[in-house]
């Protein structure tokens, strides 16, 4: 999240938060300092806070069990955000991700219900745990709200994956559900800025706040999944460029420099086959300055070939979803695209996957 600072690591991951937390932070000193008075209002501010995060180590615990890594937990203006390397690989692993959050939430309302009630503690002390109880049970409660993207939402969509069996239906359903509560929220919210329900004016925008909050991200999120859904459904062969830079490891330098390059700037490193078809590496154009020009007529491609590392090499059957998460991991632009008995197909570049993408949407 843009903006945010790094405050250091919780169990190996890494803690930030955003500078809206110190606006919340300051807010609910404030509220509770009335009450509790300003030490104690702080206090409750924190613990407020501590619960968010407890809440949130609670997600990471249960992606971390399945092997999924956590990049960070950065609290911010609307609680926590666990950003998580990658979503849970079954309806069920997802089901507990979302669930553990708020089953950690309940536990601190038990954990806090019972100090402050069955301990004999009394005054003021009492009347905070109390108070961090209700605060954890509203917590939990709250992002059970079967919408994204809350907790309730990410419950929705793996239950929904689990009957349809597709993930990105999940989060669609669960979207529009989130988009219907965020709604409600802002229909709430400004009903109240309005003088139509007789509470807080204040509270007003902050209901309508919220509800803009879901709204925009459960719309964010079904945006993203039909994305992804479209993407499943096409193969890398599609997205090849017709006019990929493949030429045979037999082509003289000279040729090459002739037909390829000079007056043609386009390509600055050429997929190498052999006369079957097959890949046998990579070329790159500025490696032809190592040989002198009155030796390119003599000098064949494979001088210059180096090995394709294979695992930057995508199946012409694999999705266009696993060939976008492959370019972004290994933070490439390009991927070679090879037949199981090593044809090469041609290349497949980042922008002809937005390219086919956008093609399929004119001709529907």
């Amino acid at each position: 999240m843009n903006g945010s600072i790094r405050i250091g690591n919780l169990f190996g991951i890494p803690f930030f938060v955003h500078p809206t937390w110190f606006f919340i932070l300051g807010l609910v000193t404030l509220s509770y300092s009335s009450q509790l008075g300003l030490v104690l209002g702080l206090i409750v501010a924190l613990s407020l806070f501590a619960s968010v995060l407890a809440h949130e180590l609670g997600h990471s615990f249960a992606a971390i069990r399945q092997g999924i890594e956590v990049k960070s937990i950065t609290l911010f203006l609307f609680g926590g955000l666990a950003n998580l390397a990658e979503e849970s690989k079954t309806p069920s692993g997802a089901f507990w991700v979302a669930i553990a959050g708020p089953l950690v939430s309940f536990l601190l309302f038990g954990l806090f219900t019972f100090i402050s009630l069955g301990t004999g503690i009394s005054g003021p002390l009492a009347g905070m745990l109390a108070l961090l109880g209700y605060i954890n049970l509203a917590l939990g409660v709250f992002n059970l709200i079967p919408g994204l993207p809350l907790d309730g939402g990410n419950v929705l969509k793996a239950l929904v994956w689990k009957i349809t069996g597709n993930p990105f239906k999940g989060v669609i359903f669960a979207g529009r559900v989130g988009q219907i509560f965020g709604v409600l929220g802002i229909t709430f919210g400004l009903s109240i800025v309005l003088g139509l329900l007789g509470t807080s004016f204040a509270g007003g925008w902050w209901y309508a706040l919220i509800g803009w909050f879901l709204f925009q991200n459960a719309g964010r999120a079904v945006q993203y999944a039909k994305l992804q859904d479209q993407l499943t459904n096409l193969k890398a062969e599609e997205a090849v460029n017709p006019n990929s830079p493949i030429v045979l490891e037999s082509m003289s330098l000279r040729k090459l420099a002739n037909d390829y390059v000079i007056g043609k700037d386009v390509w600055r490193k050429f997929l190498v086959i052999d006369e079957t078809g097959r890949l046998v590496g990579e070329m790159a154009v500025d490696d032809m300055r190592t040989i002198a020009t009155d030796l390119w007529p003599f000098t064949p491609v494979r001088e210059l070939t180096k090995p394709v590392d294979q695992t930057k090499v995508v199946s012409p059957d694999r999705s266009l979803l696993d060939v976008a998460k492959l370019i972004e991991q290994n933070n490439v632009t390009e991927l070679p695209v090879v037949q199981a008995d090593g044809v090469l197909v041609g290349l497949l570049e980042k922008d002809s996957i937005a390219k086919l993408l956008e093609n399929k949407l004119q001709k529907r």
